[in-house]
C-alpha cells in the first residue's frame, strides 16, 4: 500500500509541481516585490520538488518580500508576553511579539537582506549561529558592530551558501536567556536523499520563574519551565504524520542545559547538526539525541508505529512544569516541615536553627525559593481530591475551571513510606487539563492524557490516513479563528 500510494504521488506529484511551482523555491525573478510565507505553498508542490517546508509547531513563519535581487525579511527585538500553558503568562524577550522568534526559510545560494529594529529598552545584536557570512555581518557587538541602540536599526544583507538547520539570536548573553531566539532553515540545491514527507523544527528553552513572578530570573542556574517553541506541555502542538511517512525532527538548543531527547516507537538516525548535513556512513541507530547548548540536531525516521508517541527531554527534572522548592500548600494534616521561604533564609540568613538542620532542606536546596513574603509549615502527604483542588487553587495561574481533578490512587499505609510523595504536584490525574488544551492536533487522544505531559514534551501522532486526514481537516477550520490575547482573559478562567 505504502509503494502504490509513493508510486501515485510521484507520478501526478510531479505534473503538479510543474504546474504550480512552490514559491519557497521559485527563480527570484519570478516574485519580485511580492510578499511570500511558508503557508502559501501546497504540500504537493513542495514534495514534487523533494524539499518540504518546516513547520514550527506554535511559532510563526517569517514573511518575505523580493527587493533589489534580495528576500528582504523584517524582525523587530522586543519585550512580548507567552503564555506557556493556559493561564501561565510571562514576560518575555522575543522578536515580532513571540519567544522563540517567527521561523526563517530561504534557499541555499539566496541573497537575503534581514532589517532589524530594537523596541528593547537596551541595546542589542543579531547574531547568526552557524553561518559563513562577512564578519562585518557577523552580529558580535565590540568586534564586528557596535550594538544596535534602543530605537535603532541595523540591515544585515549577505549571500547564503550554506544548507541546514541553522538559527539566530541575541549576541547579548542575558538577552538570550530572556528568549530571544529564532529557527533560519537553509533549503539545499539538491534535494536531500532520502527525501522527507514531514519537516518540524522544534526550538529547545527553559526559564527559571517564580509562582508569584512573572519575570524569569536569567541569573538562575535551576529552571522550572521547560519548553518547545514556547509552549510547556501539555500545551505543546503535537507533531501529525501520516503512517509511514518518512519525518525529519530538527531541535535546536539555546540555553543552560544540555537536552537529551528521546523520541518513543521509533529508532532515528542523527542526520545533521548545526553544521550541516553529515555523510551516510556517519549515520547510525539511535532513539535518544543529546542537544547540547547551542547546538541542532537532525534526526529522520520512517513513522511505520502507528500511536501517540512521546518526544521530551529525558532529564527527569525536564518532565515537570513549575517544580520549585515549594509550590504551594501541600496536604497532610501534621507539623509538617518550616519551607523557610522568608527573604532572610532565601538568601542563607537564618533566623532560627543552622543551614545544615533538617528542617532547612526544603528552602536551602534550591534557588527558586527566594520571593516568598512568609514562612509556612507544610506537610508532604498524600493528595486527595478536597485539599488537591484547594492546592492548586492557590498555585499562580492554575485558576480554572475544567480542571479534571480526581483522587490518585495510594497505598493505605503510604505515609510510612520514605519518599513519599513524589509528583505531587507535577504529573497525574490531578493534573489533566484536557479541555484547556484542546485543538485539532489533540483531536482522539485518550482521556487524561494531559496530566502526565508535563515539561519539555509532546507527541509524535502517526496516524492511519483516515485519521490524520480528520485532523487535518478540523485544522483547516480552525484558520482564521482569533486567538486569544495573552493578556486577556482565557477562555477556561472563572
Amino acid at each position: 500500500m505504502k509503494n502504490r500510494r509513493d508510486f501515485l504521488k510521484n507520478t501526478f506529484g510531479l505534473g503538479a509541481g510543474l504546474a504550480a511551482k512552490p514559491r519557497l523555491f521559485a527563480n527570484p525573478a519570478e516574485v519580485s516585490g511580492q510578499s511570500m510565507d511558508m503557508e502559501q505553498m501546497g504540500h504537493t508542490t513542495q514534495r514534487s520538488s523533494g524539499t518540504v517546508a518546516v513547520e514550527t509547531p506554535d511559532v510563526a513563519q517569517l514573511p518575505w518580500t523580493m527587493s533589489g535581487g534580495a528576500k528582504e525579511f523584517h524582525l523587530i527585538a522586543e519585550p512580548v508576553k507567552q503564555e506557556l500553558m493556559p493561564g501561565k503568562i510571562v514576560n518575555l524577550w522575543g522578536y515580532n511579539g513571540s519567544a522563540p522568534g517567527p521561523t526563517i526559510q530561504v534557499n541555499q545560494g539566496d541573497r537575503v537582506r534581514i532589517i532589524v529594529d530594537n523596541h528593547l529598552p537596551e541595546p542589542t545584536s543579531m547574531h547568526w549561529h552557524g553561518f559563513e557570512i562577512p564578519v562585518e555581518m557577523d552580529g558580535a557587538p565590540g568586534s564586528s558592530q557596535d550594538p544596535i541602540p534602543r530605537g535603532g536599526r541595523f540591515v544585515y544583507e549577505f549571500t547564503l551558501h550554506q544548507a541546514g538547520t541553522f538559527f539566530y539570536h541575541s549576541h547579548m548573553a542575558m538577552q538570550e536567556m530572556m528568549g530571544m531566539i529564532g529557527a533560519f532553515i537553509m533549503h539545499p540545491k539538491k534535494a536531500y536523499d532520502p527525501p522527507v514527507e514531514k519537516d518540524f523544527a522544534i526550538i529547545l528553552q527553559e526559564f527559571a520563574i517564580l509562582p508569584n513572578n512573572p519575570i524569569p530570573n536569567s541569573m538562575n542556574m535551576e529552571f522550572n519551565w521547560l519548553t518547545f517553541n514556547g509552549k510547556a506541555g501539555p500545551a505543546t502542538t503535537p507533531l501529525i504524520v501520516r503512517l509511514n511517512d518518512r519525518v525529519r525532527l530538527r531541535f535546536i538548543n539555546l540555553g543552560m542545559d544540555h537536552h537529551p531527547i528521546h523520541l518513543h516507537g521509533h529508532t532515528f538516525v542523527v542526520t545533521g547538526t548545526e553544521g550541516g548535513r553529515q555523510p551516510k556512513t556517519t549515520w547510525g541507530p539511535k532513539n535518544t539525541v543529546l542537544v547540547g547548548v547551542a547546538e541542532a540536531a537532525d534526526v529522520e525516521f520512517v513513522a511505520n508505529n502507528p500511536g501517540d508517541w512521546m518526544v521530551h527531554c529525558h532529564l527527569p527534572h525536564h518532565m515537570m512544569n513549575q517544580m520549585s522548592s515549594v509550590v504551594g500548600p501541600m496536604t497532610r494534616g501534621s507539623k509538617g516541615m518550616p519551607a523557610g521561604l522568608g527573604m532572610e533564609e532565601g538568601m542563607g540568613i537564618l533566623r532560627e536553627g543552622h543551614a545544615t538542620s533538617e528542617d532547612k532542606g526544603p528552602s536551602l536546596g534550591r534557588g527558586l525559593g527566594v520571593g516568598s513574603t512568609r514562612d509556612k509549615t507544610l506537610g508532604d502527604g498524600p493528595l486527595s481530591a478536597q485539599p488537591a483542588q484547594q492546592s492548586i487553587g492557590n498555585m499562580f495561574g492554575m485558576q480554572h475551571e475544567g480542571m479534571q481533578m480526581a483522587p490518585p490512587e495510594v497505598a493505605k499505609d503510604a505515609n510510612s513510606i520514605p519518599g513519599f510523595p513524589q509528583d505531587a504536584f507535577m504529573e497525574g490525574q490531578a493534573m489533566a487539563i484536557d479541555k484547556m488544551v484542546e485543538k485539532p492536533e489533540n483531536y482522539g487522544l485518550r482521556p487524561g492524557w494531559s496530566g502526565f505531559m508535563q515539561g519539555m514534551m509532546t507527541f509524535l501522532r502517526v496516524l492511519p490516513p483516515e485519521t490524520y486526514d480528520k485532523v487535518m481537516a478540523l485544522r483547516e477550520q480552525q484558520k482564521g479563528k482569533p486567538e486569544p490575547m495573552p493578556e486577556m482573559t482565557h477562555p477556561h478562567q472563572g
